[in-house]
């Protein structure tokens, strides 16, 4: 949806106001968290803040059906790193072995004629950063979630968020942005933001399973569906290779699930 929006920085923020509304709503409705979950919140917010724009960034300077699977790909490895080397848990060889062959598909997604071409590498730059915020907010919220509740957690951490792009969008397109946004992109993008504000909280609702690795990997299965709609919305190529890759995605899905 925030990519089918001419402007893209009015369809993010767009998708900020959502985040506005709705976890003010809720946050008025539910109270404060726990003084001890304030730090992980500010943090996945201005997380979550950062992602928005580097994968705003990403959108722009490349193609949603290759730039997006990076940016996925690249987080599930990278929280089996911090996992492991960082927070010192462990995971069943299958699960790690499941979560790297699903990385790999994921990334092998975005591959044009088997590499990277050198007009791609600051898409693609924009993406693994994408990706490496990723990796930050899903650790961080896997700590949050394990003391307080989803609701609530979740309600100030996009209220905090929400605001940023929104004021950005306003500050670079000025006056014209309210009068000159037409009724379909103001659909869109708030449609986009309570899509993105539902698929989040059932991921939340998830890492309180307390499978982190296996969760970031599992949620990542959504970049096959990213990449059919690209093909078939956006007219982007879906050639053998991506075909290829999305049967190693399925192979990695099975892996963690056994």
């Amino acid at each position: 949806m925030a990519h089918a929006v001419p402007d893209r920085l009015v369809g993010f923020g767009l998708i900020g106001v959502a985040y506005t509304l709705v976890g003010g709503a809720v946050a008025v409705g539910l109270g404060l968290p726990p003084a001890s979950v304030w730090p992980l919140i500010l943090a996945s917010a201005a997380l979550h803040v950062a992602y928005n724009l580097l994968l705003l960034t990403s959108f722009q300077l490349g193609e949603f059906s290759q730039v997006y699977p990076v940016a996925r790909g690249t987080a599930p490895w990278l929280v089996v790193v911090i996992e492991v080397a960082v927070l010192g848990r462990t995971l069943p060889l299958w699960q790690l072995v499941g979560v790297l062959v699903m990385s790999a598909g994921l990334i092998s997604l975005a591959l044009e004629g088997g590499r990277f071409s050198r007009a791609q590498l600051p898409a693609l730059g924009a993406a693994v950063a994408t990706g490496a915020c990723i990796a930050a907010y899903t650790v961080v919220d896997a700590q949050a979630v394990a003391t307080a509740a989803v609701p609530v957690y979740a309600a100030w951490m996009f209220l905090l968020q929400g605001p940023v792009v929104p004021v950005i969008a306003l500050m670079a397109r000025g006056r014209g942005l309210l009068t000159g946004t037409s009724r379909s992109t103001m659909t869109r993008g708030l449609a986009g933001g309570l899509v993105s504000l539902l698929a989040y909280g059932l991921v939340l609702y998830a890492q309180t399973s307390g499978a982190t690795a296996a969760v970031a990997a599992l949620r990542e299965s959504s970049i096959v569906f990213g990449a059919i709609i690209g093909t078939v919305v956006l007219k982007e190529r879906f050639g053998l290779s991506r075909i290829a890759a999305a049967i190693i995605v399925t192979v990695g899905i099975v892996l963690i699930t056994l």
